[in-house]
């Protein structure tokens, strides 16, 4: 175990935890509502650090972040828990463990171990995901501090639920960070996800502050958030944040609490792709429908095919210095 950063003690031995928007008052000898933070006689700890229950050598277009360190490899870690619930989760045999199994369950490994792996397999980049970064944040903040000393990447694949000072405290050592914006709706982030969507959007302007390097991925959900003018919200927003930003409309498949829904229709992200362009965004990509012509990159400028991807499998790069080698526009992001 290893006690918690962000709370304090209060007077009847219970503790405030600060780390997410929940801020759960935890009474002695329970734990908070993402099952992984426990008060042990007045003392919050983290049950999960060091605990990994999946560690994986991921091509960084995987996370997805299509504009940082193309074609690079990234060691992907994760412990079980999340601070939400959401009913389409991908990953809900892990993320959910603690609270449906009152399970947790993962292999001792210190943050050095870490970055031992990440270097013997060539990974330039550290990225914390499958379930929620925030939950095991001691165990990633640690682990972030070696890698940046190492000369290696930190990326946080996170639903963007978490406190200011949480943000604060990591940005010195994360490049860079997807976040799901998963609609513009507080009524789907409260029944859907347990959560309030505010939050979210607070967490990706202060990214975008910070100047961590942002991409922002929304699964299209048929008949709960892919209405064109929810479409609309979300590309506006994004564009009012940093026109910038990598937008990645995902398809959604039948899983866990949504195995009723269809599959999202590949003209949905079609249509999504546009409405994203029209808002004035430079990057729009749709996921999980390989082949389709939004999984490559274009140079916003002159329309040159710059990035050629199938899946995660690139063909083709003609970015040269960070600029399209057509018309020499820059091209966003890092390390291109």
């Amino acid at each position: 175990m290893k006690e918690a950063m962000f709370y304090k003690h209060n007077d009847d031995k219970s503790t405030t935890c600060f780390l997410c928007p929940h801020k759960c008052t935890i009474p002695e000898s329970k734990r908070g509502i993402c099952k992984v933070r426990e008060n042990r006689d007045g003392t919050l700890y983290s049950l999960v650090y060091g605990k990994l229950i999946s560690e994986a050598i991921d091509p960084i277009e995987k996370k997805p972040l299509y504009h940082f360190y193309p074609a690079s490899l990234s060691y992907s870690i994760a412990t079980v828990g999340c601070n939400l619930r959401c009913f389409n989760c991908q990953n809900y045999e892990i993320s959910q463990m603690p609270k449906e199994k009152d399970l947790i369950y993962g292999e001792q490994t210190d943050p050095e171990d870490v970055i031992s792996s990440a270097k013997k397999y060539d990974c330039l980049s550290i990225s914390y995901t499958y379930t929620e970064p925030t939950i095991f944040f001691e165990y990633a903040f640690d682990t972030s501090i070696i890698a940046h000393e190492k000369n290696i990447k930190n990326v946080f694949v996170t639903n963007g639920y978490i406190t200011e000072e949480a943000i604060v405290k990591i940005s010195p050592f994360l490049d860079g960070v997807n976040i799901d914006l998963k609609s513009m709706s507080d009524k789907f982030y409260r029944e859907i996800c347990g959560a309030e969507l505010q939050y979210v959007l607070d967490s990706i302007k202060l990214y975008k502050r910070l100047g961590t390097w942002i991409e922002i991925t929304t699964l299209i959900i048929p008949s709960k958030n892919d209405s064109e003018k929810e479409l609309n919200e979300i590309a506006n927003f994004i564009s009012n944040v940093g026109k910038e930003i990598p937008w990645h409309i995902s398809q959604f498949y039948p899983t866990y609490k949504m195995n009723d829904l269809p599959r999202t229709p590949a003209s949905t992200l079609k249509k999504a792709r546009t409405i994203g362009y029209d808002a004035g965004l430079k990057y729009v990509y749709t996921g999980n429908i390989p082949g389709d012509e939004g999984e490559s990159t274009y140079c916003y400028n002159c329309g040159e095919i710059l990035i050629k991807r199938y899946g995660f499998q690139l063909a083709t790069i003609k970015i040269k210095n960070g600029k399209c080698s057509r018309c020499n526009t820059k091209i966003d992001g890092i390390g291109l």
